[in-house]
């Protein structure tokens, strides 16, 4: 079993949530590198503006991050989206606005993968309910995944959906066959120790994405993640399923001391004990090639 590896760098969560996650260009670019090294196909990442420490999705940024990584290694390697969690997500051209860096490293031919979240969600952790807090709200209306998808298919890159609720798989799967030209997503189950949402990082809860894959879009590539988890313990389980891992210090627990490269060690050598072998850029972009 060909396993991918998915190295997911930073995240939006500023370095006081996460001490560990690059920042800058250039700290960005080396760990990326240094993360294709160890083993990891696939590098996703959030832009920052280094003088506020706050995600900037500007498409020069993450232009200048995906050249500088690609001019080192072989690897997938794609941005974020801007989070959006208020009324403003349903105001006139906020798809369009969404999407501009997006679009802007499409047109220049640098996207091979993209984020299209199909679904909202309620994002709070355990912990913010047991002070009397409310969390937050994902939003990602339809004409938000619509966006995304059209310029999938117009610039060919393959979406890339994180599915937090079992409704996410079912709405993604629909939308995409609806858009012609589309290329096959990959579908990211989003598990949570922390988080409120979706399932945890369970056995019958993959079991149970699993199955509702096998009837919205079967045969479509898959891989485990989440925010604020250990996939660790799951990665047999994935591995013996046919399915891909997601490491990295966007996902690990907050304030967790094991930066990005040593957890794709690590996934290296858990796939390896689980009798799976790591499969490389190229690989991955033919099995998507002949998913879609």
């Amino acid at each position: 079993m060909a396993v991918w590896i998915e190295a997911a760098l930073n995240g939006p969560w500023t370095r006081a949530r996460q001490p560990l996650i690059p920042i800058t260009v250039e700290e960005i670019v080396a760990e990326g590198i240094a993360c294709a090294e160890a083993g990891a196909a696939i590098i996703h990442l959030h832009a920052f503006d280094p003088a506020t420490g706050r995600q900037r999705d500007d498409a020069d940024i993450y232009a200048a991050i995906i050249e500088g990584i690609r001019q080192k290694v072989d690897a997938i390697v794609y941005p974020t989206l801007p989070f959006v969690q208020s009324a403003e997500a349903f105001a006139p051209g906020a798809a369009e606005a969404r999407y501009r860096a997006v679009e802007g490293l499409g047109e220049r031919g640098l996207l091979e993968w993209g984020v299209v979240d199909p679904g909202t969600i309620n994002l709070a952790t355990f912990g913010e309910i047991a002070e009397g807090g409310l969390g937050s709200v994902y939003a990602n209306p339809g004409a938000h995944i619509r966006r995304g998808l059209d310029l999938a298919a117009l610039h060919g890159y393959v979406p890339s959906y994180a599915i937090y609720e079992p409704g996410f798989l079912r709405l993604g799967a629909a939308m995409a066959k609806a858009v012609p030209g589309c290329p096959a997503p990959l579908y990211r189950f989003m598990f949570s120790d922390v988080f409120t949402y979706g399932f945890p990082p369970a056995p019958y809860a993959l079991d149970a994405y699993l199955a509702l894959l096998a009837d919205a879009a079967p045969g479509a590539p898959w891989m485990a993640a989440g925010l604020g988890v250990d996939i660790r313990p799951l990665i047999p389980d994935i591995v013996a399923r046919g399915g891909h891992v997601r490491v990295g210090l966007e996902d690990a627990p907050f304030g967790t001391t094991t930066g990005n490269v040593a957890r794709v060690e690590e996934a290296v050598r858990l796939v390896g004990a689980a009798g799976g072998r790591i499969a490389g850029p190229a690989e991955v972009r033919e099995a998507l090639r002949a998913a879609g």
